[in-house]
């Protein structure tokens, strides 16, 4: 007996369902499942987990970073610090994500006096050259050295102008504001070609300022490197530089009692060359080089 035409169809159809769901729901799965518990592989594949002192529960992967702070968000100075983070509150899986900010956001959104304490209109916002530069001050600070760089206030936030001048565009300049020094906050620099500079009010209108950076007399190369005061475009980066690593050395070996020559062997068995020798650039993984530092230097208060 012939089945009906329909009826053939949608016999069809639920065969190539059920061997689709078969092949690809279940087989394939299972298969590079246990492709993944090969030798080699299962780390891997069970997220390259990282246990603690005491061997028993994961502290973290290897493939995501993590912040080393005390629970006042201060860093703890036994540990060799990441680089920053903008996914969520820091290092956050479920909210992977780079700042979106970019090199022309320089100028800070001015918190309101008026606005409700702890709300996000009284804290203002901070444009990405005061991100970095706060944190190239702090980075300074908890190392001891010097944390100025380009286009940088002394106080750590960008040193922008909004220069008004006679003919709008140009002429003599009758008007300077330090943008991100908000009153009473004493400007960066106290004139400019001749005027005085006036820190900047909020809810004032200088859109018609010239947006004016000033560079200072910062190195061209700063002591504080890019990393350190940079997030990565994911958030989760696990990894700083070389040269970050040697600058936390000095901190982090007096803290774990530690001469430098020790420390600095141990950063070396953590650190990776380039990707195929020319992707990339060296690391340094700071959760795997601070559990090493636990189980074989444990820091004593």
């Amino acid at each position: 007996m012939r089945l009906p035409s329909w009826l053939a169809q949608h016999l069809a159809a639920l065969r190539a369902v059920l061997l689709l769901t078969v092949a690809l729901g279940l087989a394939y799965p299972l298969g590079i499942t246990a492709v993944a518990q090969l030798p080699g592989l299962q780390s891997r594949a069970d997220g390259s987990l990282l246990s603690g002192p005491d061997s028993r529960a994961p502290v973290g992967s290897r493939l995501i970073g993590q912040a080393f702070l005390d629970k006042d968000g201060k860093p703890l100075v036994q540990y060799f610090q990441s680089r920053p983070s903008a996914a969520g509150d820091g290092y956050d899986p479920t909210s992977t994500s780079a700042s979106n900010l970019g090199p022309e956001d320089i100028v800070d959104t001015l918190p309101d006096p008026n606005a409700p304490p702890g709300s996000d209109e009284a804290a203002g916002s901070q444009s990405l050259l005061s991100q970095v530069c706060t944190r190239s001050k702090d980075v300074g600070s908890l190392e001891g050295i010097d944390g100025l760089r380009p286009f940088c206030t002394d106080d750590g936030v960008g040193a922008v102008l909004a220069v008004f001048h006679q003919d709008g565009l140009t002429g003599p300049v009758t008007r300077a504001i330090s943008l991100n020094q908000p009153c009473p906050a004493k400007p960066f620099v106290s004139t400019w070609e001749g005027v005085a500079v006036e820190c900047a009010r909020y809810g004032q209108d200088y859109s018609h300022g010239v947006i004016t950076p000033v560079r200072g007399t910062a190195p061209a190369v700063p002591v504080v490197p890019a990393d350190a005061v940079t997030a990565s475009g994911s958030g989760l980066d696990p990894h700083i530089t070389p040269a970050y690593a040697q600058l936390q050395l000095s901190r982090v070996a007096k803290a774990r009692g530690m001469s430098i020559a020790e420390l600095d062997a141990v950063v070396a068995a953590h650190a990776s060359g380039r990707t195929l020798g020319f992707l990339g650039e060296a690391t340094v993984n700071v959760l795997a080089l601070n559990l090493d530092l636990d189980n074989r230097y444990p820091y004593r208060a």
